[in-house]
């Protein structure tokens, strides 16, 4: 029994007025054909040496001992439930609504009831996913407020914004799924921490990076690096593309957290110019492959992009189909080295 507070007052047990205890103690209870151990609190009369537990610590103690079952059983706990909720800045009635469920579920999973396994399922994707969260308020407009409904909207899209660059590193690992074998991507694990290093220490050297040249860099850094040690920087899988070698998942790597451009217009066309980010420190890449970079850098950091594209015509390029993936294998008859 740990004492955490006092007070006097008239004791509910003893009929007199005295210091009151309230106390915590380990509580040990079967639910759901579970044993669980929590802690409850109670008020403690030293006069009568007895325990008592008051509505409220009724509830609390209840609520407890539930939310060390749903421990136990791998629920979510109620303030979890909670903090899900308010992360959206939703009602527990207007989230009810957006899931479809009774009015009163949510409240009910907060205060007292234990939710059951699929509605848990909900929730958590709910927690980790604010796109598919937005999807279903889309389909509850019309059963909450427009004022509500705005609300709601700009909060899960906020969340949304904070989780695209793990979204973005999600859809770039399911490209690279398919390339498992390890000669696609020259004996490299995708490690795209190092691709934005790669692209920041580029961008940092050379002026004028634009997407087309940056592309041509990185595919040759990493294949003269595997030339030379029989592993590739970055991991990355290249393709022959109409401009030379592109790798797999570009689209989403230039978006991701740490990679800084501008938007340039050339004609009617628009292109990235590519910048270094503020802040940016080298924390991953390697003696050797920093090493390689300021090779290429020196060989192709003044070159256009006709110039760069024109330099594309390497055996590894002209032997490979188009839009195929370029082995790693044509490293020995790299003409730069």
């Amino acid at each position: 029994m740990k004492k955490i507070k006092s007070e006097k007052k008239l004791c509910l047990i003893c009929i007199e007025e005295h210091e009151v205890d309230t106390v915590e103690i380990v509580d040990h209870e079967i639910f759901k054909g579970e044993e669980v151990s929590y802690t409850s609190t109670y008020e403690y009369c030293s006069n009568a040496d007895e325990l008592l537990e008051t509505e409220e610590m009724v509830k609390t103690n209840s609520l407890t001992m539930k939310d060390a079952y749903r421990k136990k059983v791998g629920l979510l706990t109620s303030t979890e439930i909670i903090n899900i909720r308010e992360k959206y800045g939703v009602s527990q009635k207007d989230f009810s609504e957006i899931l479809d469920w009774g009015r009163a579920t949510i409240t009910r999973y907060e205060n007292h009831q234990v939710q059951d396994r699929a509605h848990d399922n909900v929730l958590s994707k709910i927690d980790s996913d604010p796109k598919w969260f937005l999807e279903m308020l889309k389909r509850a407009k019309g059963r909450i407020s427009d004022k509500a409904f705005s609300k709601y909207h700009h909060e899960a899209s906020e969340q949304f914004k904070k989780k695209r660059n793990q979204y973005l590193i999600d859809s770039i690992q399911a490209i690279y799924a398919d390339y498992e074998n390890e000669a696609v991507a020259g004996r490299a694990e995708l490690n795209l921490n190092k691709v934005v290093e790669m692209i920041n220490y580029l961008a940092l050297k050379v002026d004028s990076l634009h997407k087309v040249k940056l592309m041509k860099m990185l595919w040759y850094s990493d294949i003269l690096h595997f030339k030379r040690s029989g592993i590739a920087i970055s991991g990355l899988a290249y393709s022959t593309l109409p401009k030379g070698a592109v790798p797999e998942g570009y689209d989403q790597i230039v978006l991701l957290n740490g990679v800084s451009f501008d938007t340039v217009w050339y004609g009617d066309n628009i292109t990235y110019k590519f910048k270094p980010t503020p802040g940016f420190e080298i924390k991953e890449l390697g003696h050797s492959e920093m090493e390689v970079l300021d090779e290429i850098i020196s060989k192709f950091g003044n070159y256009n992009t006709d110039e760069i594209v024109e330099m594309m015509h390497e055996e590894a390029y002209k032997c490979t189909e188009s839009y195929r993936i370029i082995p790693f294998s044509f490293a020995e008859q790299l003409i730069i080295d």
